[in-house]
């Protein structure tokens, strides 16, 4: 799907419709320099740009497992986490390794 709603709500949707939870980890994922800097200038925090910000135009996609090893050296795929039992819930882990529960602020249609 495509990351239009922002990350944080992208991973609810599959979650959701996939009946899992996921793990994503925060040193995995991809940020423009200069979107960093604009979102430090502004004073914001720019993980939280990165989760809830949206209209990227990038794909949030799942794999099996057994598939990683075709696709981990892909140069346009960034791998920022996993599928998780439903049980598990939905987290990001920080840098420093705290486990946050994520919560999806991003667009809401009318």
């Amino acid at each position: 799907m495509d990351i239009s709603d922002g990350l944080a709500s992208e991973i609810f949707h599959i979650c959701k419709a996939s009946g899992v939870g996921a793990t994503i980890y925060e040193d995995k994922l991809p940020i423009d320099k200069q979107t960093f800097d604009t979102a430090v200038e502004l004073n914001l925090d720019p993980i939280t740009c990165v989760m809830n910000g949206g209209e990227d135009y990038e794909l949030l996609f799942t794999i099996d497992q057994k598939d990683f090893e075709k696709l981990e050296k892909h140069p346009d795929i960034h791998f920022i986490g996993h599928i998780t039992k439903s049980e598990e819930g939905k987290f990001l882990v920080t840098k420093s390794g705290t486990a946050v529960q994520i919560k999806a602020q991003g667009w809401k249609h009318f």
